[in-house]
């Protein structure tokens, strides 16, 4: 007789088996190559994470965008930029498509490389020679200069902020020719090369004087180019008095540090008021993880006035108002491991972010729970982790709450464990972690969360999955299905798309079919 150990009656459909490892050792499915691109798109900077390497990711990304056809890597640099707000890997996949397709690289161009930073990234890439050239080529050198020429001169010189490469080096490489005198006159200021400064913008005129002690007048300039002069209390002052939403968020312990809010109420509430002005968030495109980056670290600097702190919880009560409420029954799984202390935006030396994959997850529950307030939240490391979380108090405060638990090694079936052992019912279940599940019991021929998740749709046949990866990562505890999304990411899109999804509006191949739909022709 056959071993009834070995060979049990299968009821229902049957698990899928695991395809792969993760970098923490636990079994997982892989990801088809066009997931996996939009995965490391969605959420890479190429640089070091938890498991992975910057050289790593770099190497998968490239590999992954030869497996694909160009088009698809087109429309995956095009949706990263507008969509999901990234910087390294949209540039990286224009720079492969000056090896493959000119043409896609034509059309993509102008959306992708949209300001000043993203041109240097383009140039930086394509000189590295990762992308199998060491220069740029013609079409690349073409393009470039178009962009130099078809910038104002207000965008041009505010571009030249920045370095490896500078916009100088840039111009010197293109060599652009200007087209008139006066565009002459700032590309010869940028390079260092004799020019008619009479011709000069007054914005540069402006500069040059306050350099030079000919004025007070602190001139309308980028900040970055004012802080590498000697600035005092004063001057720092008149800055935070005028500067743009995005700086202030970005300078507020900065301002503290020069005594900007010392015996200054005034200021405080002039800040206050402009950081929770809905029109200028709403202006600013804020993501989420801005404000809370800005509120982590204003909130543990004495010297920031807690009006200010204040103003950014309403700010982002207000940046996320859009979220769609969710019908039906809700859980939110939230990882609290070990391996979610990593920045989620990767160790990028002196500017790594101070948002950890923990913040970015704890936000996004907290915000899932602010339009849902029936949703239930279960924090999970090797077991769930019971926490009381109030769905009135605000998302920061949530957020900061949900941080704060450590919940040690990570086992992604331990909380759909425990709503089959309640014999739960739901209509949504969404887990928002790394994915890197490594504890799990099941030993089987599938991921231990599958199995679970077998068992919980046995009773709850309806329900819908959705897997929220924060790291760039090409695997998942959960197989791609109908009632399965798997997504990465960390922006505004991700909520959107849930909602579609828990709508039956989009199947479990939606995030490629998303990008698919971009469209590459003007209209």
């Amino acid at each position: 007789m056959a071993n009834t150990s070995l060979f049990k009656s299968s009821h229902g459909k049957q698990i899928p088996a695991a395809t792969t490892r993760n970098e923490a050792g636990g079994v997982a499915y892989a990801f088809k190559p066009e997931h996996m691109l939009a995965q490391y798109s969605a959420t890479g900077c190429l640089t070091r994470t938890f498991y992975a390497s910057a050289e790593a990711q770099l190497d998968k990304v490239l590999s992954l965008a030869n497996q694909v056809d160009a088009e698809f890597v087109a429309k995956t640099a095009v949706y990263a930029r507008e969509s999901g707000f990234m910087k390294d890997i949209p540039a990286l996949l224009c720079a492969v498509l000056a090896s493959r397709d000119g043409e896609l690289l034509k059309k993509v161009f102008p959306r992708v490389i949209d300001n000043g930073r993203m041109l240097r990234n383009f140039v930086q890439i394509m000189r590295s020679g990762q992308t199998g050239r060491k220069s740029l080529g013609s079409l690349p050198k073409r393009l470039v200069t178009e962009w130099l020429n078809t910038r104002t001169d207000k965008e041009l010189f505010e571009a030249s902020v920045g370095n490896t490469p500078s916009l100088a080096d840039v111009i010197r490489m293109v060599h652009p020719r200007p087209v008139d005198p006066a565009r002459g006159a700032l590309y010869g200021y940028l390079i260092g090369q004799p020019h008619n400064a009479d011709l000069l913008p007054q914005q540069v005129k402006d500069f040059e004087a306050y350099k030079a002690g000919a004025t007070t007048v602190l001139p309308q300039v980028p900040f970055q180019m004012l802080t590498a002069l000697n600035l005092g209390k004063v001057e720092w002052t008149a800055i935070a008095n005028t500067a743009p939403w995005h700086m202030t968020r970005m300078n507020l312990n900065t301002f503290a540090r020069h005594e900007v809010f010392n015996k200054n109420d005034d200021i405080a509430k002039k800040i206050a008021i402009r950081l929770r002005s809905r029109d200028a968030i709403q202006k600013a495109r804020v993501f989420p993880f801005q404000l809370l980056s800005a509120f982590l670290a204003a909130s543990a600097n004495k010297e920031v006035p807690k009006r200010v702190t204040e103003a950014l919880q309403d700010a982002m009560e207000i940046a996320t108002e859009n979220v769609p409420k969710i019908d039906g029954k809700v859980y939110v799984f939230t990882d609290v491991s070990g391996s979610m202390s990593s920045p989620v935006t990767g160790d990028r030396g002196s500017a790594t972010t101070t948002v950890r994959c923990i913040d970015a997850a704890a936000l996004i529950t907290a915000t899932i729970l602010r339009k849902n307030p029936m949703a239930e939240v279960l924090p999970f490391g090797s077991v769930v982790c019971p926490t009381n979380i109030n769905p009135r108090d605000s998302i920061m405060t949530n957020a900061k709450l949900l941080a704060s638990i450590d919940g040690g090694g990570t086992d992604c079936s331990a909380p759909m464990i425990e709503l089959n052992r309640r014999k739960a019912k739901a209509d949504l279940v969404i887990y928002v972690s790394d994915n890197e599940s490594w504890m799990d019991k099941n030993s089987g021929r599938g991921t231990g969360t599958m199995a679970a998740w077998m068992e919980f749709k046995a009773h709850n046949p309806k329900a819908r999955l959705v897997c929220i990866d924060l790291q760039p990562y090409a695997h998942t505890q959960a197989a791609e299905a109908d009632d399965i999304l798997n997504i990465g990411g960390f922006t505004d899109q991700v909520f959107t798309i849930i909602q579609r999804f828990a709508e039956g509006n989009l199947n479990g191949s939606h995030w490629v079919g998303e990008i698919s739909k971009v469209k590459l022709d003007p209209a």
